[in-house]
């Protein structure tokens, strides 16, 4: 633990450096639930990409406000608007944050744009071989590991409060009520056949194979994605034999995550619909065709299936939701 704990900062302004897609922010609630826990009364601000806005708003428990990072030279999720950056860091050393909090990797890019944000203190990961701003707050970056436990090590190592790694998604009567519209009833299985990084799709024929082994057990199959994921959904439709329902583009956020919640199960690429799932406890089968299911797998591995292999074929896929079917007496 650190010589100074961080709680005798008494901090009243927190950052938190996190500007990463949905999946990556929902394995940051525990982290996020320990530091609110330690400072109640702060004002706590995510450092993010812009899309984080929703995130912030769902998560108004934990977060209270939101400042874009316009992209940053060495970070891949968005192309860095190089003249917007000086203005940004003006506004934000202009809060005069107590703390910031780089929980955004292992500090190689982020440590130093930690630093320009201007907090009294900063805390956060680092390599052994890189760069420490302040060797009383920062602790080494775990080399390996769940994603939601990794990020847990900082505010364990900062003497903060933590409960578990497990994750959260709030839903509201206002994103049930978005979902009546769709006229989706009856028992159903949501299949998510996209995926921002095109490496972690998984085959549309795949998808439809397990779609259609699927709808022969009696569910009704959704397919579910964003509006740019539609051509990924109607691929995957055109490929079964069984009819299916395609709401891509269709649903919030929210409204997704309602139609989770009444779905006996999930079947998805590695991305951040597996999360939502995990988070209300919705049985999954996450299919990895490139990223390492020992970090991004849902921790429940009775309740979410993570299929991986050097080629998965669609009766793996279809096992597990038979494994998870019969689990749960169907």
């Amino acid at each position: 633990m650190p010589p100074i704990p961080l709680a005798a900062l008494e901090p009243r302004r927190i950052a938190v450096l996190r500007a990463l897609a949905l999946g990556d922010l929902l394995c940051a609630v525990p982290a996020l639930r320990s530091i609110r826990a330690a400072f109640r009364d702060a004002e706590v601000t995510l450092v993010g990409l812009p899309w984080a806005a929703e995130f912030v708003g769902r998560f108004a428990h934990y977060l209270d406000a939101l400042i874009e990072l316009p992209g940053y030279p060495g970070l891949p999720e968005q192309e860095p608007v190089v003249a917007a950056i000086p203005e940004f860091l003006r506004d934000a050393q202009a809060r005069r944050f107590d703390l910031v909090v780089q929980l955004h990797g292992s500090g190689d890019v982020t440590n130093p744009l930690a630093v320009l944000l201007g907090g009294r203190r900063t805390a956060g990961f680092f390599r052994a071989d890189g760069y420490c701003p302040d060797p009383e707050t920062f602790t080494e970056y775990p080399a390996r590991g769940p994603e939601p436990v990794r990020l847990l090590r900082l505010p364990e190592f900062l003497g903060l409060p933590v409960d578990g790694a497990q994750l959260e998604f709030p839903l509201t009567d206002a994103d049930r009520e978005e979902l009546r519209h769709l006229e989706i009833d009856g028992d159903y299985a949501c299949v998510h056949p996209g995926s921002r990084l095109p490496s972690r799709r998984w085959a549309p024929e795949s998808f439809a194979a397990v779609a259609d082994a699927v709808a022969e057990r009696g569910l009704r199959v959704v397919l579910t994605g964003s509006e740019s994921e539609r051509p990924i959904t109607g691929a995957v439709a055109a490929a079964m034999r069984e009819p299916a329902v395609d709401v891509a583009g269709r649903t919030s956020l929210g409204a997704l995550g309602a139609l989770l919640e009444r779905a006996r199960l999930l079947v998805s690429n590695d991305t951040g619909v597996s999360h939502v799932a995990a988070a209300l406890r919705v049985p999954s089968v996450v299919v990895f065709t490139a990223s390492d299911p020992r970090r991004w797998a849902p921790l429940d591995g009775a309740l979410h299936r993570a299929v991986t292999a050097p080629v998965v074929r669609p009766e793996q896929v279809i096992a597990e939701v038979d494994g998870l079917l019969e689990r749960d007496g169907s």
